[in-house]
């Protein structure tokens, strides 16, 4: 749950759109960067990813999926989780967030953060730690 001063992550990502960059772990042990739709349902991430993202999701589960700025002063949504191809469709992941923050690369304004930029942590709804 959020409270005043943390974003709500479903009406962060709605507002940011459609589409975001998820960042996998290919075969080889680097990433594996692709553009796609992505769709907040039921307390998870969802995107629509090619095979070679699905594969990668499936052997290596921790994946990112990456809102960048949208203009000079906004922040970049990043959220690291933990990802599921969805049963009867292997083009569809679902991602379980366990980590949100949205962040840029400038001094902290105002905000006692551990992060060097200025960052600002977003909780992890309750219902999805708890499963």
């Amino acid at each position: 749950m959020s409270d005043d001063s943390t974003p709500d992550l479903e009406a962060v990502t709605r507002e940011r759109g459609g589409r975001a960059y998820i960042v996998t772990v290919a075969d080889e042990g680097g990433p594996h960067t692709v553009h796609v739709p992505v769709r907040w349902e039921r307390g998870e991430l969802v995107a629509e990813v090619g095979a070679r993202t699905a594969a990668n999701a499936a052997a290596r589960p921790q994946v990112s999926i990456l809102y960048p700025v949208r203009s000079a002063e906004d922040y970049s949504l990043i959220v690291d989780g933990r990802a599921a191809i969805e049963p009867g469709d292997s083009r569809r992941v679902r991602v379980t967030p366990t980590k949100i923050v949205l962040h840029r690369p400038d001094p902290p304004v105002d905000r006692v953060t551990s992060c060097a930029q200025d960052c600002i942590p977003i909780a992890v709804p309750v219902s999805i730690v708890r499963g």
